[in-house]
């Protein structure tokens, strides 16, 4: 299996936040993840996906509207 990425995308400026989940179980890890972050999401400007791909630099190809912001840090 591929790695998984959860980001954390604000709607209205674009800013995000990427979390790598490496490994054969990363992309069940990232998807636990995501559904542990909705559960405590109060702010529904923020959008959060769980993504399967081989790299970070794939995703910023094919999902460029996540990589439009800022770069925050991570919790």
């Amino acid at each position: 299996m591929m790695p998984g990425f959860v980001i954390e995308y604000h709607r209205p400026s674009g800013d995000r936040r990427v979390h790598a989940f490496p490994g054969e179980s990363g992309h069940r890890d990232a998807l636990k993840y995501r559904l542990a972050l909705e559960d405590r999401r109060v702010d529904e400007d923020w959008e959060i996906a769980s993504l399967n791909s081989d790299s970070l630099e794939t995703l910023q190809k094919t999902h460029a509207r996540y990589f439009t912001g800022r770069e925050l840090q991570t919790a």
